[in-house]
């Protein structure tokens, strides 16, 4: 996959079969469309093209709905690479691109700088200044401009009933395995490991403390969760812990990790822990003894799960 930065960016010797989303969470209905995409190219010799966008139009339009991502930018790229598409186009959204009616969107970007041959777009896709066109300008739009438009009906999304919004929902309630169900592969948090407290050494259980620089991306309600992360060629599950570490009187909200038979220093170390299940809500206890019984019991809960789910 070539990964293009803007419409600008873009190249290609063939024309293409395009479609056009953010695609924040590539979920199981973002897949649906994308092997008809893949399909679509293969078919008809052309070149299968994702065109989305970064920011995500809300963080541009509507800056007081602090939109959190599922995915930052650099994972959605990561994960789009493996879907078998030949380009991805991430073109920048800013409030000029917004002002672009229908027809400079199309003719400007679809037709003279993405080559498209066919579009494949949502029954309720919306496009163009202040989002007035519809499918039914974007058919029209192709008729004028020589290109095929595929519609992905109102039945086929219902089938699949996922969208980007229940994936944020069931994040923000815990609810990771339902958020891992829509995205038929584990939710995870991506960034660099730095030094925290220090606290973890004093209850045994050493942490992992993960920094993620991008404040757009959404974190997971506060608890205790299983989890694992591929660290040098090597699958290690642990325990983690988001939250502010109240009975040890902690106030900043830090994501931090044990890990199961790991003697390595991380420190530096950039990392994407997946989490696989939700064990409990963070809570304060009565004392430091209450604590750490509660997190022999959440170690022994890790380890009959991870046995019962991952053990070869």
């Amino acid at each position: 996959m070539k990964i293009h930065n803007g419409a600008n960016a873009f190249s290609s010797e063939r024309q293409t079969v395009v479609t056009i989303g953010t695609f924040d969470g590539v979920h199981a209905g973002h897949r649906k469309i994308i092997e008809r995409l893949v399909n679509a190219a293969e078919a008809g010799n052309l070149e299968s093209v994702i065109l989305t966008f970064f920011p995500h139009p809300r963080m541009v339009l509507q800056q007081e709905s602090d939109i959190k991502l599922i995915q930052t930018i650099e994972e959605r790229k990561q994960i789009l690479s493996e879907t078998g598409i030949d380009h991805l186009v991430v073109h920048p959204f800013t409030h000029q691109f917004s002002r672009l009616t229908a027809l400079e969107f199309v003719r400007d970007i679809l037709v003279n700088k993405l080559k498209a041959r066919r579009v494949i777009i949502g029954y309720d896709h919306r496009f163009g200044r202040n989002r007035t066109a519809d499918i039914t300008n974007l058919k029209e739009f192709g008729e004028q401009f020589g290109f095929e438009v595929e519609e992905i009906t109102k039945e086929e999304v219902d089938q699949v009933a996922v969208s980007s919004t229940k994936i944020r929902k069931a994040l923000q309630e815990g609810r990771v395995e339902r958020a891992n169900s829509y995205l038929q592969q584990p939710f995870s948090l991506s960034g660099t490991i730095v030094k925290g407290r220090g606290l973890g050494k004093d209850f045994n259980y050493p942490t992992a403390n993960l920094h993620i620089a991008e404040e757009y991306k959404l974190i997971p309600k506060n608890g205790v969760y299983v989890a694992r992360a591929e660290i040098d060629g090597e699958i290690f599950f642990g325990m983690m812990n988001i939250g502010t570490n109240p009975t040890v009187g902690g106030e900043e909200r830090t994501i931090e990790t044990f890990f199961f038979n790991l003697d390595k220093d991380l420190y530096g170390k950039r990392l994407t822990i997946d989490m696989l299940i939700r064990i409990r809500d963070e809570k304060k206890f009565d004392s430091v003894n209450a604590l750490k019984n509660a997190m022999k019991q959440d170690e022994a809960f890790s380890k009959q799960y991870i046995k019962d789910n991952y053990a070869e």
